[in-house]
């Protein structure tokens, strides 16, 4: 066990070696951390993410924390476009570390507004459509608690869950952070992530992490696609309803529902 000098120290600190480089950087202006790019990219990972997002709550029902993804996909496009510039002779401004947490942040920000807004969840269950399904002779399933949603409206609701997060955190970084001196794990891994990238080491293990990612993803969607020509129809037999404990099992209903690939975390 260490002692509390060594608990409480700072954990993004590169050694004494590292303190005249953190003295010489200089951090851009709020205005050069939000660049047309940077807007571009989050929008894009955002809209992916909300998708994974939406998938996940409907299925599974738990959502990951993906902010180390968020951070390496923006990083990875970001250098993507930056590069694709330089072939044809374009010179572009610096990718900074702020600006790729910033990127990092939006798109958090997307997926988690998609989660906690209801929309895979309490959201769209409030409908008429979906009180007619239940039955109106069901317990608890009553008239007036139908609410038909519209986009006005859940605009709005998106404003009251943002906010109402927003104001609890700052409460809850005085106390947790600031009083206690607690650290945000992924916050901090996120951090750690970012800074390793904007190094020479670091661009090359994102490189590797990227094409591993990608090497992944694409067996993922090729064995999808496979999946797709051998489903089955209806509740026959196929890989919507895998006979993984034999055929007499799947007579009685006994199916794995979701055949996939071990999932790879880089």
């Amino acid at each position: 066990m260490g002692s509390e000098a060594d608990m409480t120290g700072p954990l993004l600190a590169g050694g004494s070696g590292a303190a005249p480089a953190a003295e010489a950087e200089v951090v851009p202006p709020w205005r050069e951390q939000l660049t047309v790019r940077g807007i571009v990219v989050s929008a894009i990972l955002g809209v992916l993410f909300c998708l994974i997002t939406h998938k996940l709550n409907l299925t599974v029902g738990i959502i990951p924390s993906l902010n180390v993804a968020a951070g390496l996909l923006g990083y990875f496009l970001v250098r993507t476009w930056t590069a694709a510039l330089e072939r044809f002779g374009i010179v572009s401004k610096p990718f900074t570390k702020q600006e790729n947490t910033v990127i990092q942040t939006c798109v958090v920000a997307c997926y988690g507004l998609a989660f906690s807004g209801g929309f895979g969840s309490y959201m769209l269950a409030m409908d008429q459509k979906t009180y007619e399904l239940i039955g109106t002779d069901y317990p608890g399933n009553r008239a007036v608690d139908v609410k038909n949603p519209s986009l006005s409206w859940m605009i709005g609701f998106m404003f009251v869950v943002s906010f109402l997060g927003l104001f609890s955190l700052v409460a809850l970084r005085k106390v947790m952070a600031i009083d206690y001196k607690l650290t945000y794990p992924s916050g901090t891994a996120t951090a750690m992530l970012i800074n390793s990238f904007h190094t020479t080491s670091g661009a090359e293990l994102a490189e590797k992490q990227v094409s591993c990612l990608g090497k992944y993803l694409s067996i993922s969607f090729i064995w999808n696609c496979f999946k797709w020509f051998f489903s089955g129809v209806g509740d026959s037999c196929g890989f919507d309803n895998f006979p993984s404990l034999g055929l007499a099992a799947f007579k009685n209903t006994f199916i794995l529902t979701s055949v996939q690939p071990i999932l790879v975390v880089v």
